[in-house]
């Protein structure tokens, strides 16, 4: 059940930050689509869930300077290979590979995507802010039909979400303090490395994020500012 904003509550932010993958794009759907199409000999949820298991640590030796900056294409490339042997389809051709990998770059929206943010728009600045490199988040937006203001990245700061420059990096391109700045995510834990920059925090409910047979925990926080069911009840909630 969403949750209506304090009545005491601060303000109305000036700009939405949105994570992207999990929060506005079903990454899990949209593998299982592409490994589908392509007939792969695997199970297609357990290849999906594989490929997006190695994000974190992959990031994570860029975070601890064991990499060079790194784009987050070429560490879903590097994470490819890997899992490809693991699923015995380590022959499978370059250019193959390289297609495959571009499945990130055509993730399908969740249902209430693009109305919700199209709703959004008319009241606040919009603006993505993810790991996600711009190429991708171009071509994502682009196919998907998200109605963007700005596309910003990880890519842009040089550095990864949750690092602190990431989201007062947003705060800096639009001039704004952080408390005029909210980050809109389905992950607790990027919310709360926004809140611990001063930044304001709605998180959206994503249960089947990882798939129908892993349901996320969706309980709200109550450290957040507000909690939603979707986009288009965080822009009811917002007077949208």
């Amino acid at each position: 059940m969403s949750e209506s904003p304090p009545t005491h509550a601060a303000p109305m932010p000036k700009v939405l930050a949105f994570d992207v993958f999990g929060t506005v794009v079903d990454w899990y759907g949209s593998i299982v689509r592409e490994v589908s199409e392509r007939r792969l000999p695997v199970d297609p949820g357990q290849f999906a869930i594989a490929w997006r298991a190695g994000y974190r640590p992959a990031m994570a030796r860029v975070r601890s300077g064991e990499l060079g900056w790194t784009k987050i294409d070429d560490l879903h490339r590097m994470i490819l290979d890997d899992i490809l042997v693991k699923f015995g389809l380590d022959d499978m051709p370059e250019a193959d590979r390289r297609d495959l990998n571009l499945a990130w770059h055509r993730l399908d929206p969740w249902p209430d995507a693009v109305e919700g943010l199209r709703r959004l728009r008319t009241k606040f600045t919009i603006c993505t802010l993810s790991n996600g490199n711009l190429g991708l988040l171009a071509d994502m937006a682009k196919r998907a039909g998200l109605p963007w203001d700005l596309i910003l990245s990880a890519e842009v700061f040089r550095h990864y979400k949750p690092d602190p420059e990431a989201y007062l990096g947003v705060c800096d391109v639009f001039d704004v303090g952080p408390s005029d700045m909210m980050l809109v995510a389905a992950h607790q834990d990027d919310l709360a490395a926004a809140r611990a920059c001063g930044c304001r925090a709605a998180y959206v409910e994503r249960r089947h994020e990882f798939g129908p047979t892993l349901p996320k925990d969706v309980s709200p926080d109550p450290a957040n500012d507000f909690h939603a069911t979707d986009f288009l009840d965080l822009a009811r909630q917002l007077g949208c």
